[in-house]
């Protein structure tokens, strides 16, 4: 369906520049059901990251123990497929969260995860029952993987549409952060564990046990879950009527109510006299429940008045599709560098202790957890643009020096990578806001689910392997050139991408 054959029921009588009416909004609510799906994205990211944390412990329980090289390359190879997953199961959810609703998608994802981690923590072991173990394992992981991907295009949706519009990057970073949450929970629970049993203990039953706690935790994320709001955005795009008739359609869509006004700002910000806070100077006040009349209401956001034709000009999908794979490309490559690969690469070529650079990780993970919403509010303020710009030159700046600051002792990657983090973050943080920003709500979940799960695939699932390669073959500066070659890739996207900060989502086309 394209963008101009949808217009509003009461497009005529809303008057100029007015969006499709929405249903009245409870700030409560909201929150209550941002805290939910916040909640369970917590704890999926928490189940993701304790297989790769146990994975030793994974490898000599379910893959032949005889060859524990080949039964720990198994393991992470089991991994790798659950990635592979993702792309299908965002694009899969993304269409039925698109019709069907984000709550009911964000319920079942959580029940799929749920399952594959109680399956997983039950598993009989390799020397019970041989190669379906390993068999068993591995389904497991693509139920896991395929929810995962539905999961996070959802929950960029969702998060995104809820939030009041002067406030959706701060809302928005929040996606983000349960990544790094999750990863820090995982993290201290295996540390916990591995000091706590010995190390015969943590191979014989140990390591289930983040398994089953993530299963017995995702009961009560449940809950919530089932008790949260659907986003007002879908409600409103699902009761706009379709114009069957092309050119009656065109019509509607260039008639004066979807003009925007002269004197608009060139990047989407307020023009001059209009509210600091995301209202239109000509809107009418917002009641307390959050909705206002006019189209710039507080939560609602900035109506076609605030921006100008280009920037409210739709994007063909395949552009606006590929310009946000790039963009999530240049994240996905520098998260994982600096998460998932720069401990390993501490020990390994370095010769730092390894309960020196674990914990190091860990504390620069909270650096980074923290730059997140700090990143968010500033875009609310000052626009998205500003921020990934930072993002994308200072990953392009900073990688090169900051790699070879790292040596043998933990405060050196414990600095490096808090540095590294906190300059992700910038781009981390928005990816929910500007993925929002970009797309209509029609085509939302789908589209994100596309382009965000198959960049984290391609660019994510392989930059650990990418860097260990390089390293391995004496040339680690092209480990370091392919994570400035996703941020130069991220950079482009940047300056083809509208500045809509705090643009009503329902005017989006």
């Amino acid at each position: 369906m394209t963008a101009d054959s949808r217009v509003t029921a009461t497009g005529a009588s809303s008057g100029p520049g007015r969006a499709p009416a929405t249903p009245a909004i409870d700030i409560k609510k909201q929150r209550r059901s941002m805290l939910a799906s916040v909640t369970g994205q917590l704890l999926e990211w928490y189940e993701w990251s304790a297989y790769a944390v146990f994975a030793p412990f994974i490898a000599g329980a379910l893959f032949n123990p005889q060859n524990q090289v080949s039964a720990l390359l198994s393991t992470f190879g089991v991994f790798a497929i659950g990635f592979l997953f993702r792309p299908l199961g965002g694009v899969v959810f993304g269409r039925i969260a698109d019709k069907r609703g984000r709550r009911f998608v964000l319920v079942t994802t959580m029940l799929m995860m749920a399952g594959g981690s109680v399956m997983i923590g039950l598993l009989p072991t390799f020397e019970s029952i041989g190669i379906l173990a390993s068999a068993l394992l591995l389904l497991a992981r693509v139920v896991q993987g395929f929810a995962h991907g539905g999961e996070s295009a959802t929950a960029n949706s969702y998060i995104a549409e809820i939030a009041p519009a002067h406030r959706r990057g701060l809302w928005g970073s929040t996606v983000f952060m349960t990544i790094f949450g999750g990863a820090i929970i995982a993290f201290v629970i295996g540390g916990i564990i591995t000091g706590t049993l010995s190390e015969p203990d943590v191979q014989s039953w140990g390591w289930r046990i983040p398994f089953l706690l993530g299963a017995v935790l995702a009961v009560v994320a449940l809950w919530l879950r089932v008790g949260m709001v659907e986003s007002q955005v879908f409600q409103a795009d699902e009761a706009t009527p379709v114009i069957e008739d092309p050119a009656a359609a065109r019509t509607a869509a260039e008639a004066p109510a979807a003009t925007p006004r002269e004197g608009a700002s060139p990047q989407g910000t307020p023009r001059e006299g209009a509210s600091p806070q995301g209202t239109s100077a000509t809107a009418a006040p917002a009641t307390d429940s959050g909705t206002g009349s006019g189209t710039g209401s507080l939560h609602r956001g900035l109506g076609v008045e605030s921006f100008t034709e280009k920037t409210l000009a739709p994007l063909s999908r395949p552009l606006s599709i590929v310009l946000i794979f790039f963009l999530v490309s240049g994240v996905a490559a520098s998260n994982y560098t600096w998460t998932s690969y720069v401990s390993t690469y501490a020990i390994s070529q370095e010769g730092m202790d390894p309960s020196g650079a674990y914990w190091s990780l860990v504390a620069a993970l909270v650096v980074g957890l923290a730059a997140l919403p700090f990143w968010g509010a500033v875009s609310d303020r000052v626009g998205r643009r500003p921020v990934l710009l930072i993002f994308a030159i200072g990953v392009i700046v900073t990688q090169f020096p900051l790699m070879a600051f790292i040596d043998d002792r933990p405060w050196t990657l414990f600095v490096a990578t808090s540095i590294g983090l906190f300059v992700l973050s910038a781009g981390a943080s928005l990816l929910a806001c500007v993925m929002a920003e970009t797309f209509p709500t029609h085509a939302r979940t789908a589209s994100i689910g596309l382009a965000y799960s198959l960049a984290t695939a391609v660019f994510g699932g392989t930059t650990p392997y990418v860097n260990q390669l390089a390293v391995s073959q004496g040339v680690p500066w092209a480990a370091n050139a392919f994570i400035l070659f996703a941020a130069a890739l991220a950079l482009w996207a940047v300056t083809r991408l509208p500045e809509r900060r705090a643009i009503d989502l329902t005017i989006v086309r």
